[in-house]
Parts: C-alpha cells; structure tokens; sequence
C-alpha cells in the first residue's frame, strides 16, 4: 500500500509530497518556496523572512474571531543519514518511503536513509490544518523554521515582530502521548589540531581501519542508550596501535551531523614491518571485545583491517595526541537530572572528525538542561583537547526551554486528551534541544506545548513513523485547535 492511502489521507498525502523535495540542512529553499506557493493557492497570507522561515496565516472561520491566535510551528530541515550500500544524494534525490510490518504493528520507513517525518510529519499535519474546509478554528499561523537541525538558524533569527500569535503548538515531538514542557539547551564545540605532513617512515606499512555497522540515532533522543559511537570506538581500536606499535596516523575521519551519534569513522595508520601481523590481530581483538560489550545494542557493529596505500603521515605526535584526545573526550551522558526521574541533563556527542590537508577538525554538540553544568561539561571538553595542543572554541549556544506546570495550555490539551482517549497524557521534559527554547527568549509570553507522533531512530537510516500514532496526534491536535481559547 503507498502511505498516500493511510489515514488520515491528507496528512500522509503532505508528508509523501514533503519526501519528494530534497531537504536537509542547508538546503531549504526548494522546500520553503513550495510552502509558500502551497499557502497562496489556498489564498492564505503567505511570505518567507529574512532567513527564509515560512510563514502562513489563515483566517478564523466564522464565529471563531473571539478565539487566541495559535501558532502551528514545525521545522523544514531533515538529517541526512544513509546506509554505507544506498546511493543517495540528499540534495537531488527524493526520499523513497516504504511501510514495514513489525511486531507491534505498521511503521513506516525509508529505503536505505533517514525518512525525514523529523520533523516533516509535523509540516504535513500543519498543512492539512491550513488546507481543510472542515475543521473550526480561531485565527492560526503556520510557522516553517529552516535548519532547526544544524543549530536552530531559523528559530535565532525570528524577529519579534513576526508572529501574531501568543499559543505555539510545536509538532517536533517524537511520542505519541507525551506533552512536552521543557527542553534542553546546547553548545557546540569545535576543535581545530594543526599537523604537517611527513613521508612515511622507511619499512612501515599502511593499514585502514573501517567501524560500521553501528545504529547510531539521535544525540539527543537515544544518547542514553549505550550505542556506540564510531570515533570513540575508533579511538580506542587505534590507540594501542600508536603507544605500543610506534603507529603513525594518516588521516581520521568520522560521523557527519553534530546532533547524529556518529555511525562509522574509517583511518588509514601506518606502523613498522615488524608490527605488522601485532597490529591486525589487535584489531581483531579490539573488535571481539568491543562486539561483545555492545552486542545487546549494536549487534552489526564490525570493525575491519586492510592493507592501504599511504605517501605521508602526520609528522610528529600530532596523530598520538589527536588520538589520546578523543580517548579522554567526554561522550555520551555525564549526568542524570536530580528534578525529574530518567532525564538525562547533561551530555556530549562526540560527532565528527574529519582530517584536512593540514588540519585535522573534531566537532561536537554538548546539551544540558542546567546551563551550569553545560558549562560545566563543556570545560571538560576543552580540557581534553587543549591539553592535547588543539584549539577550542565555542559557539551556537542556547539556553534549555524551562517547564512551566501552571501553562494554561498544558490544562487545556491534558483535559482534551483525557477526553479523547480517556487516559492522562505524560508530561514530559526532553534532553534533545526544541525551538522554544529559542523562541522564549524572542516571545517570553508565548504559552509553548511540543507534542508529536511516534517516532524511533530519528537522524539515522532507522528511522520511522508508527502509523497508527499519526491518526490519534492528528485527531488530538485537531481538537485542541477547534477548542482554543476565547482571547
């Protein structure tokens, strides 16, 4: 069956259109010039601002005046992850999904890459709203926000006076059920080693190292979950190779995304004749215990050793230290919230490395809920790699998204849920980073709620949208849009 055919068929219907248009970060434009053009064939207000956000108005219908102005509020931008054997290029090619029965039922994915319902089920629900002729509602925009994936662009650069509205309904949650009311805040951290380049030592030999396999997932959803990450394991496969095997690195290159727990990372090492056979069956031991310690979440992890060809190597003990650094490089969660039970508040995703003709960059994405402890963590990042010898500098930081328990919107949307489903929706904090952190400190009186569809595996070629989810957050979200408030 093609997802057009699911229910609700016009929120599915959007969302296949979405798949079609190339999307990810840093290439928005084709996106947000079809919204636009999908707003005034509608007749409704429609513009992009200065950075590109799109921004859409539709009038209340008749007898609706009286009511708050809601803000729909999704954002454009996919990751773009795919499998080591899928030919895709996410900046001309259309996503291909696919619906896939599991155990608990139908779900949809992509083939071979990410599936982009992070967040384009949320820009398809809020379509659907700006396109129907039969739901009632007050006054609504719609507000599309460009490259919320790399460092929230749009949502910095909104200005003041754009929106109307005091009510945002965020669609970028990811479990059916749950209400979100606080969020974390972030920094990114970027690391800059300097090295020259020097002939490879006379009787070495050249070896590539390959980590695959990894599910990799969101930095912010599934980094408390043990998974691997492909530069700290690549660190620890190298580092024996280097202390005890005189090994000379050639070049280090892993992960891609900031907020992507890094999949695979490949190097290329050098290491004398007479270490020859030492060094390939320490990574094959590296590989048995490492498939061991991760067999329960990481089962296809794989860890392989070739012979390669290399002209020079990293002169001096650049490569050791570089190495070392990410060994002692904080990764993954460093301390659970003492305000809430099972929240992560602070963590690090040690997310890229990537090796230049003369530069070798390492990039990573801290969160935390507490902008002390951050900070705090942040300093322990700076510590590993300066002490090393590298440059570190911070930059894109933002402050979390604070629950406010008293919001007059959270009562509404739990007393309606009750009502709908005759259960109490969860209220939750997240780790991952929301817009409305960002957009509190524009619109500090904005009543914010972020509610969503289930999804699992965002920002890896895991990802997916269970079906049945998408008609109850559909018919949730509906009703609280035809119940908003009378101003």
């Amino acid at each position: 069956m093609p997802i057009r055919k699911l229910e609700p068929k016009s929120v599915w219907n959007n969302f296949y259109s979405l798949t079609q248009i190339p999307r990810p970060s840093g290439h928005t434009k084709a996106v947000a010039d079809f919204l636009v053009k999908f707003g005034k064939d509608l007749g409704l207000e429609s513009f992009k601002d200065k950075c590109g956000n799109v921004i859409i108005r539709k009038p209340a219908t008749k007898g609706m005046e009286n009511r708050r102005t809601i803000i729909m509020q999704a954002h454009m931008d996919m990751v773009p992850q795919k499998n080591n054997e899928t030919v895709h290029d996410f900046t001309k090619d259309p996503i291909v999904p696919r619906i896939v029965k599991h155990e608990d039922g139908d779900w949809v994915h992509a083939t071979g890459t990410t599936l982009g319902a992070d967040d384009g089920l949320g820009v398809a629900a809020a379509m659907s709203v700006l396109e129907s002729k039969t739901i009632k509602h007050g006054p609504l925009e719609a507000l599309f926000t460009v490259d919320e994936e790399t460092r929230m662009v749009g949502a910095k650069a909104l200005s003041p006076d754009t929106m109307k509205g005091d009510i945002l309904l965020n669609l970028d949650s990811e479990t059916e059920g749950e209400l979100y009311v606080g969020c974390a805040g972030g920094i990114d951290a970027n690391v800059t080693f300097k090295y020259k380049a020097a002939p490879l030592p006379e009787g070495y030999k050249a070896f590539k190292v390959i980590v695959g396999g990894l599910r990799g997932g969101h930095s912010g959803m599934e980094i408390n979950e043990g998974r691997g990450n492909a530069n700290k394991v690549m660190a620890r496969v190298l580092l024996p190779l280097i202390t005890e095997m005189k090994g000379k690195l050639v070049s280090f290159d892993g992960g891609n995304m900031r907020n992507a727990i890094p999949r695979e990372a490949e190097a290329v090492i050098a290491v004398p004749a007479a270490f020859e056979a030492a060094a390939v069956e320490s990574v094959k031991a590296s590989e048995s215990v490492i498939k061991s310690e991760l067999a329960k979440i990481d089962p296809a992890i794989s860890i392989t050793v070739s012979p390669a060809k290399a002209k020079n190597v990293m002169a001096g003990t650049v490569g050791k230290k570089l190495v070392q650094a990410l060994y002692a490089c904080p990764n993954a969660v460093d301390r659970m919230s003492l305000e809430i039970d099972g929240l992560v508040d602070t963590s690090n995703n040690l997310a890229i490395v990537k090796t230049g003709k003369d530069t070798i960059t390492v990039n990573t994405l801290l969160r935390g809920a507490t902008d002390t402890l951050k900070m705090d963590l942040a300093e322990g990042v700076r510590a590993a790699f300066e002490l090393a010898g590298a440059k570190v500098m911070f930059d894109g930081g933002y402050s979390g998204w604070a629950p406010n328990l008293d919001s007059p919107i959270l009562k509404t949307m739990k007393e309606k849920y009750k009502a709908l489903f005759g259960k109490e929706p969860a209220v939750m904090a997240i780790h991952a980073g929301l817009e409305c952190g960002i957009f509190g400190g524009i619109y500090p009186d904005w009543d914010m709620i972020s509610c969503g569809p289930t999804l699992k595996s965002p920002h890896s070629p895991d990802e997916r949208a269970f079906i049945p989810s998408v008609e109850k957050w559909w018919k949730f979200i509906t009703a609280v849009i035809e119940d908003a408030p009378v101003k």
